[in-house]
This record gives C-alpha cells, sequence and structure tokens, in this order.
C-alpha cells in the first residue's frame, strides 16, 4: 500500500473550518513533539485566522467543500514544511506565515522556493498553477505581489483565492497529494552518495528520470556489448554544468549489473567492478566522507586520480581490479608536463593523465570501459587545457588502437575520425538540460552573458525570468546583511547548506575577515564543510559561513544556496573585465591563458548554488564600477 507523506493536520474545508483549534494543535504537536514556544505561539494565532479565510471560501463557492487543508506538511525526502498548503480547483496555493507586518527579502524566496520544487517535483503539480503567498499576520488587506509572491494579510486570504489563475482540472484528493513517491526532489550530490551507500539505488526523479535515464541505460549496454565481444571502449559523456554527469557516472560505478559481467581472476570476482575517479581533490574526500561506510574509507567506489595513478603507473604487472572507470571531467586531464610536475618524474618519462589511463585499461583482462565524463569551460588548473583530444592522441598512440571503439555524441565525435576504428554517434551521451538549478533553464547562458560583458540591458531580461523561475542572483555590499539573508532564509531548514566562496587569486578579502588565502582554505575539511550539520560539535559546516573554500573547493560540487565575495582579481575597469590585480600564477607549468582561467573561475563560483547565489562587493571605490554593472545585469538586492 502506498504509504502518505507525514504532515500535521490535513482535511476538507468544512472539517477544517469546524474543528476545534485545540484538536489541530494537538495533532500538529504529535509531528513536532518538541516544538518551541516561537512555533506553538505562531500556531495559536494563526490557525484560528486560517480556518475564518477557509470557511469564507465556503461561504463564497459551494463547490469549495471539495478543497482540502494541509498543515505543517513534510516535503518528502527533505526536512522542510510549508505552513499550509490549499488544494483547490486546478491549483495549488502555497502559504506561508509570518508573525510580522513586513516581509523581508529572505522571506518571498523562501515560499517562491516552496512552490517551485512542488511544481517541479511533485507529480500532481506539474501541470497545475502553483501560486505562493506570503501572510504577514499583523499585516492587513493585500499589500501587493512582489517577484511573482502574492502578499497579503490574514483578512483577504480569501478574496485572493477566488482570484486566482486556475486551468479547468478538479481539485487533486487530499490523499492523492500525500503520496509519498508523489514528491521526489532532485538530490544534491552529497545526498545522493549518501542515498547509493544506504540503499544502493538512487530516488527516481520524476522531472530528472528523462534527462537521465537513457544515458544510464546506454551507458550498460555499451558494456555489456564490450563484455559479450571482450573489445575495450572509451565512452565520452558531455554535457552543461549541472546536467547530471556526475550521477551518471556514480550511478554506473554502482550498477549491479557490473557484478554479472565481472571476470573472475583466480581470486574471486572484485568486489567493486567499477571505480569512479577524479582529479577534484574537494569532489573525491566530499564523496569517500559520505560513502565512508562502504568500505576501505569510502574508497571502494571513489578514488582520487592521482593516487590511482602512483599505484599502476610504477607497476607495469599491477592490474587494476575494475571493468569500468569513469573518469571525471576528462576533458580537464593533466598533460604531460603536469603529471610530470604533480608525480615529481622527468617530462621525458611522463605520460598524460589519458595516456596512462588508456594503458592501465588495457591490463584488464578480456574487456573494459573507460567513461569520460565532459564538462566545458571549466578549465581552471594548469596544466588542464589540452583538453578532449589527448584522448585521441593516447588511443592513437597505444599499440592497441585497433582493440578500441570511441562512443561519443556528434559534437565532438569528429575529433576521433583519425583512429582505426570509426566513432559511434551516441545522442544519448549528450545532456543539455540543466538540472541543477530546479525549473530555471538558463543559469549557465545569464553566466556566460555577465562574464562575456553581453549588454545589461539583455542580461536583465534574463535575470527577471530567473526570478520568476525561483533562481535567484543576490548582491550586497554589506557582508552581514549576506548572511543575515542566508540564516534566515534557511533557519528552519536544517539540511539545507549554504556557504562562503571565492576566488583564489584574489588578495583583498581578507580585511572583511574572509580568508581565501592558500594557508586558511588549505585547512577546510571538504567532507565536513559539505556534509556536516551545522549544530555538529566539530565546527565545519559550511552553514556556519565561517571557513571559505575556492573554485578548487567548489567546482563539481554544490550548495543550495552560495555566499560569493567578488574579488578585485576579475573586476570591471572602464567597461571592460580586468585582471589585473590577480594573484600570480607558479610559473613551473606553462599557463597558456591566464585570463581564460580566471574567467572560467567566476563561471563556476558564479553556478554552485542550486537555487540561489548571493554576491558580496567589497565596499571599496575600486569595485564600484562591477557592483554597478551586475545591478544592470539584474542582480537584486538582499
Amino acid at each position: 500500500m502506498t504509504g502518505q507523506a507525514s504532515r500535521g493536520w490535513d482535511s476538507n474545508f468544512p472539517i477544517f473550518t469546524s474543528t476545534g483549534r485545540d484538536t489541530i494543535m494537538s495533532s500538529l504537536m504529535k509531528l513536532i513533539p518538541d516544538a518551541s514556544r516561537e512555533q506553538i505561539r505562531a500556531w495559536k494565532e494563526s490557525i484560528p485566522p486560517l480556518q475564518n479565510e477557509a470557511n469564507e471560501v465556503l461561504s463564497a463557492d459551494p463547490q469549495a467543500q471539495r478543497f482540502s487543508a494541509i498543515l505543517e506538511y513534510v516535503m518528502p525526502m527533505e526536512s522542510r514544511r510549508p505552513d499550509c498548503i490549499f488544494l483547490i480547483d486546478g491549483a495549488i496555493l502555497v502559504l506561508e506565515l509570518k508573525g510580522k507586518s513586513e516581509v523581508t527579502q529572505a522571506d518571498i524566496d523562501q515560499v517562491a522556493a516552496y512552490a517551485r520544487d512542488l511544481k517541479c517535483y511533485h507529480r500532481d503539480c506539474a501541470d497545475r498553477p502553483v501560486h505562493a503567498l506570503l501572510v504577514p499576520t499583523k499585516a492587513k488587506g493585500f499589500v501587493g505581489t512582489r517577484q511573482g509572491i502574492f502578499i497579503c494579510g490574514p483578512d483577504a486570504v480569501n478574496d485572493l483565492v477566488s482570484r486566482l489563475d486556475r486551468d479547468k482540472q478538479t481539485v487533486i484528493p487530499v490523499e492523492k497529494f500525500l503520496e509519498e513517491e508523489a514528491y521526489r526532489p532532485l538530490p544534491t550530490l552529497v545526498a545522493a552518495a549518501r542515498e547509493l551507500f544506504t540503499t544502493n539505488k538512487l530516488r527516481r526523479v520524476h522531472k530528472a528520470a528523462a534527462a537521465t535515464e537513457p544515458t544510464v541505460t546506454r551507458i550498460r549496454d555499451i558494456a555489456k556489448e564490450a563484455a559479450r565481444t571482450k573489445t575495450r571502449k572509451l565512452i565520452l559523456l558531455t554535457g552543461v554544468p549541472g546536467a547530471g554527469k556526475t550521477l551518471v557516472g556514480l550511478h554506473t560505478v554502482h550498477g549491479h549489473w557490473l557484478d554479472e559481467l565481472a571476470i573472475d581472476r583466480g581470486t574471486g570476482k572484485p568486489p567493486a567492478p567499477g571505480v569512479f575517479l577524479s582529479g577534484n581533490g574537494p569532489l573525491v574526500e566530499v564523496l569517500q566522507y559520505e560513502l565512508r561506510d562502504a568500505g576501505g574509507g569510502g574508497k571502494l567506489f571513489v578514488r582520487g586520480v592521482k593516487d590511482y595513478i602512483k599505484r599502476y603507473s610504477g607497476r607495469a604487472n599491477l592490474t587494476p581490479p575494475e571493468h569500468v572507470l569513469v573518469f571525471d571531467e576528462a576533458q580537464r586531464a593533466f598533460d604531460r608536463a603536469m603529471v610530470a610536475y604533480k608525480h615529481d618524474i622527468p617530462i621525458a618519462e611522463a605520460k598524460s593523465e589519458p595516456e596512462l589511463f588508456i594503458e592501465f585499461a588495457e591490463r584488464i583482462p578480456e574487456w573494459c570501459v573507460v567513461v569520460g565524463l565532459i564538462g566545458g569551460g571549466q578549465e581552471i588548473h594548469k596544466g588542464e587545457e589540452g583538453g578532449i583530444r589527448q584522448w585521441r592522441n593516447a588511443i592513437a598512440a597505444s599499440p592497441g588502437a585497433a582493440t578500441w571503439t570511441v562512443h561519443a555524441p556528434s559534437g565532438i565525435a569528429n575529433l576521433f575520425d583519425v583512429l582505426p576504428n570509426p566513432v559511434v554517434i551516441e545522442p544519448t551521451l549528450n545532456l543539455d538540460r540543466e538540472l541543477r538549478f530546479h525549473l530555471a533553464k538558463n543559469v549557465h547562458r545569464f553566466v556566460a552573458q555577465v562574464l562575456e560583458g553581453n549588454p545589461a540591458v539583455e542580461n536583465a531580461a534574463i535575470a527577471q525570468q530567473l526570478n520568476l523561475d525561483g533562481y535567484h542572483f543576490r548582491i550586497t555590499r554589506d557582508f552581514a546583511a549576506a548572511r543575515e539573508y542566508l540564516q534566515n532564509r534557511y533557519k528552519n531548514e536544517p539540511e539545507r547548506r549554504f556557504g562562503l566562496i571565492a576566488s583564489s587569486k584574489d588578495k583583498g578579502l581578507n580585511r572583511f575577515r574572509i580568508y581565501n588565502d592558500y594557508q586558511s582554505t588549505k585547512r577546510v575539511k571538504f567532507g565536513p564543510w559539505y556534509g556536516d550539520a551545522e549544530d555538529h560539535p566539530a565546527r565545519h559546516s559550511c552553514r556556519l559561513l565561517e571557513d571559505c573554500v575556492t573554485e578548487f573547493g567548489a567546482q563539481g560540487l554544490e550548495l543550495d544556496a552560495a555566499l560569493m565575495a567578488w574579488g578585485t582579481d576579475f573586476r570591471k575597469l572602464n567597461g571592460k573585465w580586468s585582471t589585473g590585480d590577480s594573484g600570480k600564477y607558479d610559473k613551473s607549468v606553462e599557463v597558456r591563458d591566464p585570463y581564460q582561467l580566471r574567467l572560467n573561475s567566476y563561471r563556476v563560483l558564479l553556478t554552485r548554488g542550486r537555487e540561489a547565489t548571493v554576491i558580496f562587493i567589497p565596499p571599496v571605490p575600486e569595485m564600484d564600477e562591477t557592483f554597478e554593472y551586475l545591478v544592470a545585469c539584474g542582480f537584486t538586492g538582499v
């Protein structure tokens, strides 16, 4: 039988209006037995006005007997609880009540997020209007609309209900709405890793499944073909940042179908026939932290590229136990010079990371698959500028080149035409839909245009639509105000993650107690920073907004919201972006385009928040032009 989501109260309007306040409160306290005095007082003050407004709706519309009220709905797989949801004919109304007369931007964004996520992830809300209503309980009448959010005092709720846009569908039955599997939000990467360990599978997200399931299925089928034909495959998966490439990679290495394909090498089949490899140290640390109980301190399924190379490059007779190697951010693989530098070997003896991994894969008996996950515009390290061609060159230089077949989307397939076997073009190996940002579709486009210096008026139009879609770019020159906004917005949502990020090459943020310098950031423990609760005694949680991570600690990872401190290393000067105040790069490895690396770093920093990015611009004269440009582009205040 279908389970139901937790909630404090649900009923149709007639029962809701005729039930005593104390009875409803008793039901709410069963859900939240440790409710604070503040919460109990809020219930006492808000339940009677809500009942009165529901009664007014009933008096005006006999059909409203079918309407339902849900109080303290616990959004499944999350800890968030909208104060109240009205299910009415053809629409859903989400109400958030605040015991004050004036509302803040954080209040508006909180209720907007509830409505956005119901629209995005609730099975029965996808094709109905979902409206958000903020109710300052000390206000009177209809206050107005801000950023698509209705605001009114409790006395005007019934009138608003009568004026809402609705479609022609009937009201959703409350039992159907409350089915636990009806709401399936897209997990953060940290939550996904946690789920994989605890359940051995990832939830099926209604909105995301159509985008990623065909890709996961195709990779599985190619691997099965490699096992059947005893061949070797290079699979290249491209996609925009936030499209789910890493989740596809985690799905692949955790697939139970791999167990059936693994070859017994005399010592039994490998305990994990697939491994997720990344040169992104913080990403590896975070995933291993979340999978630490899965065996080997989390290293059974997730390994760092550097450690993997160190183990297998020095011993030619050592064979990797896995059959499937997933290489994250394959376009950023180190070239020969960077490998020599990182492993402290003569450059004449060095090979690029793609050359090494093709060599390792060819040691694996009978069959193997290398999956390269490829993003764009995120090369931020020295030695990462060689790109995808390094994989082509690695296969071409291999004595076993004829045993390899490349599977790739059409956009990069022509790069591999020189290889012995023809490229197999695979449309499903390109993920072009942003999933990280919920309903918002143009976050990366907006960021790209801002960084490319497009006319501000064009950017502002995109920013306005993003705001309506529930994604917010906020800006302030008051660091305390930025902190307060995030702390207020997520005060009652302990599972949400927000943190402080900044560029590694800025040299002036320390004076604002934003410690982005090398010595400070190298002490950050990324696993706890992304994963620990705010009240964890170790006090490493990102929610404390104390420790700062740079683009190197943020790339490939995500937060629900990011507080980004904009540095002087990338600022507007006479109408153009200037990197003149940027810290210098180590000269041990040649940097081909330092400006592009800075631009890419800011692209990464501006796209870490899943639902909001709050920009702090230091209140110094040299940053005035940058602030004015971003405001003109549509960044709004906190």
